[in-house]
């Protein structure tokens, strides 16, 4: 009993902030999506493609034929997929799929969008504003992921142009 009236009092003692409507800022940006959750998903997205390449790479570059090698398991198994009837969009899904969706997702995160309408002390014109925040890790996230697909299309571009010479 004595804890109920101690806590009523407490409650009773509180001061209430004072909220002035002058100024509150004429609008509030709000994200498309969170920031923190689209950097956490693009990791995961981009973790795929990202150990593929680097398979790939160590398996030309570290001349390192062992059969039963991490590098040369990843190679063969991408290989077979692309071979396999069912299963050979898997590589393609896996290099371009993903980290547009990378770019997509982190990029609704850093941009916020907003129309601002004529009011009374404004002009009589309309403004569409789109601004960028400064995310490091959403860009960071953009870029690895253009850097991926910009290596599997420069690597299908060159590897078609040696096949057909």
């Amino acid at each position: 009993m004595k804890e109920k009236d101690e806590f009523l009092k407490q409650m009773e003692n509180l001061k209430v902030p004072e909220v002035n409507p002058n100024e509150h800022p004429q609008m509030v940006k709000m994200a498309i999506m969170n920031a923190g959750r689209s950097a956490a998903l693009g990791v995961w997205l981009i973790v795929v493609p990202c150990y593929f390449l680097f398979c790939v790479f160590m398996y030309y570059f570290s001349h390192i034929r062992v059969g039963s090698s991490w590098f040369a398991a990843m190679f063969t198994l991408m290989a077979s997929l692309d071979k396999t009837r069912y299963i050979d969009f898997l590589g393609p899904v896996i290099m371009v799929v993903l980290p547009i969706i990378c770019i997509i997702i982190n990029g609704l995160a850093i941009t916020h969008v907003s129309v601002l309408r004529p009011g009374p002390d404004q002009s009589k014109v309309r403004e569409f504003n789109i601004t960028i925040k400064i995310r490091v890790w959403n860009i960071l996230l953009i870029l690895v992921s253009l850097a991926i697909l910009g290596i599997f299309i420069s690597y299908v571009m060159t590897e078609n142009i040696s096949i057909s010479n």
